[in-house]
């Protein structure tokens, strides 16, 4: 027969379920205990007590296939390099037709505007930077 106490305080909630079986089966004790939100001195305390006999959770190492198979390569980098001088072919932009210098480009392929550009003149924000993407710029020698 399960059985299970609960009680309540202004400063917090206690739950503690006994649970009781026959004397062939496991025992386990949970204790949850979630402070009120006004309390500063309070703490939240989550404690579970199982059967020492419980096999551990296996260890999620990666060891070596036996085929000897090497780590996939590196993809090539995405756009330009850093440095690069390139021209602006967004034609919203401020710097439309203009020429700037890459600052970072992002390698995550699923970023929209992955180029940062550096401008020597500033736009009407008095920002000398934009991010575009890879088919809005070209590089130039």
């Amino acid at each position: 027969m399960a059985t299970s106490s609960m009680a309540s305080a202004a400063s917090g909630f206690l739950l503690t379920p006994n649970v009781a079986a026959n004397s062939s089966s496991t025992s386990k004790t949970t204790t949850v205990f979630f402070p009120s939100k006004n309390n500063n001195n309070s703490r939240l305390v989550v404690t579970r007590a199982a059967d020492e006999a419980a096999a551990p959770a296996p260890a999620t190492t990666t060891a070596p296939s036996e085929g000897g198979e090497a780590p996939k390569p590196k993809p090539p980098p995405i756009g330009p390099k850093r440095g690069t001088r390139v021209k602006i072919l967004r034609r919203e932009s401020y710097w439309y037709n203009s020429f700037g210098s890459v600052v970072t480009v992002d390698q995550d392929p699923k970023t929209r505007y992955p180029v940062v550009v550096r401008f020597n003149k500033v736009n009407y924000a008095n920002v000398s930077t934009n991010n575009y993407a890879l088919d809005e710029i070209a590089e130039v020698n």
